[in-house]
């Protein structure tokens, strides 16, 4: 467990212009009511800004950072950078990204929640690692950052020094586990029950994503089946029909929609079934309604298959988004 004095964790959270209060606020309340537990400052918390204005979060609520990139701030235990909506739009500035390059590997350990990984990843700090962010903007790292490992699913991810939170509220479960490492176990259940937040979250984070709607993708000749699939979602939709459908070999078929859209025919075929299914379930619908629905064999196969997409059960998500006060297993 942390001591007093200089053994004290300096914790600092680099804030950028539009960051999202809740990327920054969340973890330093966890971090301080691990303060509060322990009875002692075992964290010191510092807001970094790139300068000594008032930020304007993406609320629009200002605050004042405790210190700058340009301050002599010494060597920090643990550097998160809070994500920001803009950052997905935005050209990072030189100074920032070389800030990062130079202080976060004299870290014990850094990190991002939710869009900072961009940033990191523009600083060359995701390369050969296991990250993760928010799922909205996974496909961007990836291009942005094809040397990192995305976990498109996960939470947070611990990867040698480096910790990376999906976006938000995930970013209370990382600071947490931050906190379960520095002071053990009972100490994080402990600021887990005074924040009235879960201490392992169930599921991962694409329960909560949405993809957008349905919509055709590619040359015309796969556009054409899909519009099929969407308007006839409980009919065969196997690689062969689909084919015959479009007047090709299976083989040319699957290797015309792998160069369209970079995924097989059923893979596709699932994503879309599983996109329209939560649709049902969050008006309502029971599970096996929606396996028969959408053209799934069994309701084992429509629950196999929504957990890979989603990382959680038909019965579970309908009960979580569908506005349901109690639901079975089906």
């Amino acid at each position: 467990m942390a001591g007093h004095g200089k053994n004290m964790r300096k914790i600092g959270i680099l804030a950028l212009p539009g960051a999202q209060m809740l990327d920054i606020s969340g973890p330093l309340d966890v971090f301080a009511e691990a303060n509060s537990q322990i009875g002692y400052k075992a964290y010191a918390l510092f807001v970094v800004g790139i300068s000594d204005r008032p930020i304007e979060s993406s609320s629009g609520m200002r605050f004042l950072p405790d210190c700058t990139v340009d301050d002599a701030l010494g060597r920090f235990d643990t550097l998160l950078i809070a994500g920001a909506p803009g950052l997905k739009n935005t050209h990072y500035e030189p100074k920032i990204v070389d800030w990062i390059r130079r202080v976060a590997p004299d870290c014990r350990r850094y990190g991002s929640i939710c869009t900072g990984a961009l940033l990191l990843g523009a600083s060359g700090l995701l390369d050969g690692r296991r990250v993760t962010t928010h799922w909205a903007v996974v496909d961007q790292l990836a291009r942005a950052c094809p040397a990192a490992e995305i976990e498109a699913d996960a939470l947070h991810v611990r990867d040698g020094p480096l910790r990376t939170a999906a976006g938000v509220t995930a970013g209370l479960d990382l600071a947490l586990s931050l906190v379960e490492e520095d002071c053990g176990l009972a100490l994080a259940k402990d600021v887990a029950s005074q924040l009235v937040m879960f201490f392992r979250r169930p599921g991962g984070q694409l329960q909560f994503s949405r993809r957008g709607e349905v919509r055709p993708a590619g040359r015309s000749i796969i556009q054409d089946i899909q519009r099929w699939l969407i308007a006839h979602p409980d009919e065969d939709a196997s690689t062969a029909a689909l084919a015959n459908r479009a007047g090709l070999s299976a083989r040319h078929f699957t290797r015309i929609f792998n160069q369209e859209l970079g995924i097989t025919p059923a893979q596709w075929v699932e994503q879309i079934r599983i996109d329209l299914a939560r649709a049902r379930l969050e008006a309502g619908d029971y599970p096996k309604q929606v396996a028969v629905a959408f053209g799934f064999r069994d309701i084992d196969t429509f629950r196999r298959a929504f957990q890979r997409q989603t990382g959680v059960t038909p019965a579970v998500y309908r009960r979580r988004f569908g506005g349901m006060d109690e639901q079975t297993e089906t």
